[in-house]
């Protein structure tokens, strides 16, 4: 599969890995900054330049291991950089997941005249990112060279299934910075209550609702919760069920809604028919992942960054693994990939080039090795964790890694919805999933309404 856009106006950890690399062939190969210069138009500061910017990251609007990680991070930077002051800030709003504030958060500073000099913004934001919020073109602002060489880094190299979720019209305008592709955590103390083998977790959706069920009436707790279901979890991991199914949300032009299609429909309905039997709890998204943090949830499917969550949770208390996501049948799993990249805003040449200097730091080799250890995000510096000085020990120690780098190799990439109201189609299709899922609505017609109105939305050919 060829990531292709249309423009819009305006041990075995090791092996896993380089099986891997071996696929890249197969995916993602993307578009590249060919076109773009190759001489750096931002100067570098002086020595004694002051400069101060603001960095807006979603992570800081999640406590524990998150803030406190990037507070270590931001703090590192100043030390290496005591021209450079940096006022990190979280997106404002009050969504349970704040990741769903960050672009109305933009937009009201843009409006107030303020917005942020850098940001981490979703991958399904790309196409508004660059038209709407004006995020530069890194390639042109600093060379290609210098971009290709913060890819290339120092020893490890940006896994290639990454290398491009930031790339558009032939420009590199962000940095891949965190993702994760979806991963079925489950509690092996509750599958050896349910008479179940921790050691063969499920591998098809319908053994995961056998074992579901079976946890639910042999433990009295929930059996699984599919955290790609409602509006808060956004769609990153629906488009994974629903492309394992053989499906799309949306053609592969993005000119087309999809998502009332037959393999979309199957999804709901299979999800809908696991809370009506009672082994799938009606929970919102972050009631959902608190459950399974304290054992009262057998499996879920969740991304790698809140395992942080997880582990914490289970220590000394109950068993914690991981397995890759199911398949429907006999298809191929596809999973697509969560998270965001760093993206400058500023137009300040100045403020530009201290931006890109806190994008290189956060994408170093030194801070992945915090993200990855800290929060579980997988490093996309992936050889990282084949390195036995890096992060191979820390990796070997934590089979919970093993799914999610394994899922690289057949990884699709998480695809934005067109035009300027992208968040509306986006939403809607989602509250229809919901709707479908928690509140019984039938699958079909509701998912077909969802999509007629989401077709209102769409920008013209």
């Amino acid at each position: 599969m060829r990531r292709t856009f249309v423009k819009r106006t305006g041990p075995v950890l090791g092996m896993v890995f380089a099986a891997c690399l071996a696929l890249t062939s197969c995916g993602l190969s993307g578009t590249t900054a060919t076109d773009a210069t190759s001489t750096a138009q931002v100067p570098e500061l002086r020595p004694d330049q002051k400069v101060s910017i603001v960095f807006e990251s979603y992570n800081y609007g999640l406590a524990g291991a998150w803030t406190d990680t990037f507070n270590a991070l931001i703090a590192d930077f100043s030390k290496k950089f005591p021209n450079i002051s940096v006022t990190a800030q979280k997106p404002q709003g009050n969504s349970p997941n704040p990741a769903t504030d960050t672009i109305s958060s933009i937009q009201n500073q843009m409006v107030a005249g303020h917005p942020p000099d850098v940001a981490q913004l979703g991958f399904s934001d790309l196409d508004f990112t660059v038209h709407q919020l004006g995020a530069k073109p890194l390639d042109t602002l600093f060379g290609k060279q210098a971009v290709q060489q913060n890819f290339d880094g120092d020893k490890f190299h940006y896994h290639p299934r990454a290398r491009t979720l930031d790339d558009w019209d032939g420009h590199t305008y962000g940095v891949p910075f965190v993702f994760s592709t979806p991963v079925l955590y489950y509690n092996a103390s509750l599958f050896t209550q349910a008479g179940l083998d921790p050691a063969k977790p499920p591998a098809t959706w319908q053994q995961l609702a056998d074992d579901a069920k079976a946890i639910t009436a042999k433990t009295g707790q929930g059996g699984v919760y599919v955290d790609c279901l409602t509006k808060s979890a956004k769609d990153w991991c629906f488009q994974s069920m629903v492309r394992s199914n053989g499906g799309r949300v949306i053609s592969d032009d993005r000119r087309t809604l999809a998502y009332a299609d037959a393999p979309s429909v199957e999804v709901t309905r299979m999800a809908q028919d696991l809370v009506t039997s009672g082994a799938m709890p009606k929970l919102a998204q972050k009631q959902g992942y608190e459950a399974f943090a304290r054992g009262e949830i057998g499996m879920i499917l969740e991304t790698s960054a809140i395992q942080g969550t997880f582990v914490a949770g289970a220590k000394d208390k109950w068993e914690l693994r991981s397995a890759a996501m199911p398949r429907f049948g006999d298809k191929t799993p596809v999973p697509t990939n969560s998270g965001a990249g760093l993206h400058i805003l500023t137009n300040d040449p100045a403020k530009q080039r201290a931006a890109w200097e806190l994008i290189k730091f956060l994408t170093s080799e030194q801070s992945y090795v915090s993200i990855a250890k800290n929060i579980g995000y997988l490093p996309l510096r992936s050889e990282m964790v084949t390195d036995p000085n890096v992060l191979g020990a820390w990796a070997n120690q934590n089979p919970l890694l093993a799914p999610n780098i394994a899922q690289l190799a057949t990884m699709e990439p998480w695809v934005s919805m067109p035009g300027n109201d992208y968040l509306q189609i986006r939403d809607g299709m989602m509250d229809a999933v919901e709707s479908i899922v928690f509140q019984g609505k039938d699958a079909q017609s509701t998912l077909t309404a969802a999509r007629t109105e989401g077709a209102k939305l769409m920008p013209a050919s």
